[in-house]
């Protein structure tokens, strides 16, 4: 009996309903109705049908009686946000310190700050107002989310990754889960400044984008990838062709001749699903310099090494693992599942035939998105692919607030693939590499 005082005691106080709740909805479905498609039609001027929007709600909030000037427009506000945007989650989405938005139903709204998880203030007025604003993000792109399709992925006009799940998957209301992409794309440059990479190794991989080496980056979930490879894509010449295939589009290149296709899911009667599998096979038909896939997640993992083997240098993708040699795993994994019954020993050297480096980047315990090891991919000896880090992490030193401090070093190995580097006629300083560069071999004498 006092274990459950206890726990009733702890429970949260039942929710009360907001006092303007009614009135917002119902001037928002008036103004809908009323407006009709000119939400929605492409050819007209954003700042006239804010205009309008804006005059059509304020007409309807002044026939109300009783309602405060500050009151009538913050509703204003508040109406135009679900209107014309994605309701109280727009003062978020403008905060560009937010990675992430995870909404765990109407009254439960957290953000990710600095890699650090805070609760917010921000609330739906029911469970309807939350659905509806995923019934915009979706619709956007010619998703839909019902109960015969409860689940799916979807993305904002900036990029923004969203996932979206209802009942009767979701036993807690609607959920939804928003992965914010910077506006501003971050260069080289600037993840130097923020320590995820080093002045030598930001020159190291810019160069082995520049003489075409097949990069693959790997990372857990979160850890930044995409924002990585968005990077790197900066350093490939104007002058290439450039396929990039992935489940969301979500790269940012920008380049002159950039080609973006992107996987279609299944409509409600499961048909229509265009895989990436396919993507990728369409790709070498249409004259690519470079194959960009944004995540191998499957059995498109074989093409794509088929593409690097034939002639199709300096594709670049990425792949969620715990390590470079981890990454290496789920690549054989992706391979077998493409259905061919291929011996694993041939499997191996078909990826290390492929693959040149390696870059893997990890988030830290506090928080912050770090290469960790770049990661050259060597033949075969005894069915084992060979790997050598070109350069590694460091930690120097945790603060008592788990704060870590560390750079990535070189190792001092020189690579065995800077024979590409002379056919391309691209010059890498030695100085790169540390004070004194050793070769693989010279390195095991050592050890022996």
């Amino acid at each position: 009996m006092e274990l459950h005082e206890r726990i009733s005691s702890h429970r949260a106080p039942a929710r009360e309903q907001e006092p303007f709740a009614e009135l917002k909805n119902r001037v928002h479905m008036t103004v809908i109705s009323e407006l009709g498609p000119q939400l929605f039609n492409i050819s007209v001027d954003p700042n006239e049908l804010r205009d309008r929007v804006t005059a059509d709600v304020r007409r309807h909030l002044n026939d109300e009686p009783g309602l405060a000037r500050e009151d009538r427009e913050r509703l204003t506000s508040e109406i135009l946000d679900d209107i014309l945007g994605y309701g109280p989650l727009e003062r978020l989405l403008a905060d560009d310190s937010i990675t992430e938005i995870m909404c765990n139903g109407p009254d439960d709204v957290w953000i990710e700050r600095g890699g650090k998880l805070y609760e917010t203030t921000v609330r739906f007025t029911d469970e309807s107002h939350l659905r509806r604003i995923i019934n915009k993000i979706v619709s956007q792109i010619g998703r839909r989310i019902d109960e015969a399709s409860p689940m799916v992925d979807a993305r904002l006009p900036d990029g923004s990754r969203v996932n979206a799940i209802i009942a009767p998957l979701s036993l807690s209301g609607p959920l939804l889960t928003i992965r914010k992409f910077s506006r501003r794309r971050l260069s080289m440059e600037d993840m130097v400044n923020i320590g995820s990479l080093s002045e030598e190794s930001v020159e190291f991989l810019s160069r082995c984008i520049e003489a075409q080496l097949n990069v693959l980056v790997s990372g857990g979930t979160g850890s930044g990838k995409t924002t990585l490879l968005n990077a790197l894509s900066a350093s490939i010449p104007n002058s290439e062709r450039i396929v990039t295939i992935e489940d969301a589009a979500e790269l940012q290149l920008h380049q002159r001749h950039v080609l973006r296709l992107e996987a279609r899911p299944p409509n409600i009667e499961g048909e229509g699903h265009i895989p990436i599998r396919e993507l990728v096979r369409n790709s070498l038909r249409m004259r690519p310099d470079r194959i960009i896939v944004g995540e191998v997640r499957g059995a498109e993992a074989l093409d794509m090494l088929q593409a690097m083997n034939t002639g199709h240098d300096g594709s670049l993708s990425t792949v969620h693992s715990n390590s470079p040699r981890d990454a290496l795993h789920r690549i054989e994994t992706m391979v077998m599942m493409a259905g061919y019954d291929l011996p694993l020993r041939a499997i191996r050297q078909h990826v290390s035939a492929a693959l040149d480096l390696l870059i893997h980047i990890d988030r830290l315990e506090d928080g912050s998105r770090r290469v960790v090891a770049i990661t050259e991919v060597l033949r075969m000896e005894s069915d084992v692919i060979q790997l050598q880090d070109i350069f590694e992490f460091q930690i120097e030193s945790v603060s008592p607030d788990r704060t870590i401090t560390g750079r990535l070093r070189a190792t001092g190995l020189r690579p065995v693939f800077l024979e590409k580097f002379r056919k391309r006629g691209i010059e890498l300083p030695q100085s790169v590499f540390g004070e004194r560069v050793h070769s693989l071999d010279e390195r095991r004498g050592a050890t022996a």
